[in-house]
């Protein structure tokens, strides 16, 4: 029987990543078997040369790292007096900083979770970086509300445990439902991130020639054999945890976005927050996606595995959650008018046309306008250098929604007699730019001590596991069809 021929023009030359009959990037490049998947990603762990650049990121990242430590140390001695939160702007960089990096981590639930339900393989290269993401962005942006409260080492206030003077949370309080959310949400990432390492742990405890990483490996791997009992378990345990996430994707974010919702406040009180800001939080974690991988594809020499299919693919997700965003600017603007309030329809002009007007413009470039206009073109879509910038660009537009949220619905409200503005210090800036350094070192060591890329979940995407009819496997396939 006569097989279908090559669909692209003999004379035109063929890019190897580039799959003939469907003209789409290939999400693994040809070549690759089981072994040369095992060396490539085990090596960037087992290697005892740990590269210069790599001491050099660690050492930066943890000079910007010391900035929370200052910052924190200074707030507990002096207060949140520190900080710019005046009256009524009684919310200021912490609570902007806090959602923005809870948004950041919702990209690493998704990969791992809904992906892997929906069965979508290119997310296989980069679900795992995705959810070390996600722990330590949590990491960064817990710290934010037990510092806001003015008490943290009273933090343990808000856990409904058992005491002698009966003091329980406000359950009616949103701060309440925040640590639920978020400690729930915390635990569920931690506990998938691990247990899809530990087939990799065994591989590297298998590999390792230093007795204390063969030790190391070998406790974290939990006996794995790798045996038919392990992988059903594992899978079965895959699934059951994808489950328990996919909600959370919906319900963290919402919950959230409650912080604002539920207060009789103009710019809060709307029924659009929950789904506007599920899908602002995965649109920046896919951008924050954007910006570790590319350059650790670089780096690490893997632009075989995370290939540009990878890159398309996140960037189609990013222009649907960027316009649902749009969708959501243009609906706030709408209902201001269509209220018939007038506190409605003076925030929203104060918001655009007032004193901190600058702030609304800047995120209606850098979160709509940029973006919706390059990442309809295919070419966009594939340019790593943009890619690369305009992850940066989305961040920063979607840290400026938050600012726009707080504090352009604070700073003027119902007495004019009461109105202020709202001036970081440089306490505020020093913690911000702090986390950022927090937030690199943690990912640093995660690279250097853990597997990046899941090889067990890489080698069952590769052709040699593919089987066609008539025992013929996908290489011999390929190989007649070509």
């Amino acid at each position: 029987m006569a097989t279908q021929g090559p669909i692209h023009d003999p004379e035109t030359p063929v890019d190897p990543m580039i799959d003939p009959r469907t003209g789409e990037y290939a999400v693994i490049a040809p070549g690759h078997n089981f072994r040369s998947v095992t060396q490539k990603i085990a090596g960037i762990v087992l290697t005892p040369n740990t590269p210069l650049a790599w001491w050099g990121g660690l050492f930066l990242a943890g000079t910007i790292a010391l900035g929370v430590v200052i910052a924190v140390t200074w707030l507990v001695l002096k207060g949140v007096g520190i900080w710019g939160v005046t009256i009524p702007g009684a919310w200021g960089f912490a609570i902007i900083n806090f959602v923005w990096w809870i948004g950041i981590g919702h990209a690493g639930t998704l990969i791992s979770a809904i992906l892997l339900l929906f069965k979508q393989g290119w997310r296989n290269s980069i679900n795992r970086f995705a959810e070390a993401m996600t722990i330590f962005a949590v990491c960064c942006a817990g710290m934010f509300p037990l510092l806001h409260i003015g008490r943290p080492w009273l933090g343990y206030w808000l856990l409904p445990y058992p005491n002698s003077m009966n003091v329980w949370p406000q359950f009616r309080s949103p701060l309440a439902w925040d640590v639920f959310a978020v400690s729930t949400y915390a635990t569920i990432s931690v506990v998938f991130w691990y247990m899809g390492m530990i087939p990799d742990f065994g591989t590297l405890r298998d590999r390792a020639k230093a007795p204390i990483a063969k030790y190391f490996y070998g406790l974290l791997s939990w006996g794995w054999r790798g045996s038919t009992r392990h992988w059903i378990r594992y899978e079965s345990a895959s699934l059951l945890l994808a489950g328990l996430s996919t909600p959370l994707v919906l319900s963290v974010h919402t919950t959230i976005s409650f912080d604002f919702a539920v207060a009789a406040m103009a710019g809060w009180h709307t029924t659009i927050f929950p789904p506007y800001f599920v899908a602002g939080a995965v649109y920046s974690g896919f951008a924050m996606v954007l910006t570790l991988a590319i350059p650790i594809r670089k780096f690490y020499h893997l632009e075989d595995l995370v290939t540009l299919r990878h890159l398309d693919n996140m960037s189609k997700v990013m222009l649907a959650t960027g316009s649902i965003v749009a969708y959501g600017y243009g609906m706030e603007v709408f209902m201001s008018w269509y209220s018939a309030s007038h506190w409605e329809f003076f925030m929203m002009w104060n918001r655009m046309f007032g004193p901190m007007g600058w702030a609304y413009w800047v995120l209606i470039l850098t979160n709509i306008a940029i973006p919706q206009a390059t990442l309809w073109w295919r070419k966009c879509r594939v340019s790593v250098w943009w890619l690369f910038i305009l992850s940066f660009i989305i961040n920063i537009g979607m840290w400026f929604e938050r600012f726009v949220i707080v504090v352009t619905s604070l700073y003027r409200d119902y007495l004019p007699s009461s109105w202020g503005t709202y001036r970081a210090t440089k306490w505020d800036y020093m913690l911000f730019i702090g986390t950022w350094g927090f937030f690199t070192t943690l990912f640093l060591i995660f690279a250097r001590l853990a597997p990046m890329i899941p090889m067990s979940e890489i080698r069952m995407m590769l052709p040699q596991t593919k089987v066609r009819p008539g025992g013929q496997t996908a290489d011999r396939v390929v190989e007649e069809a070509l």
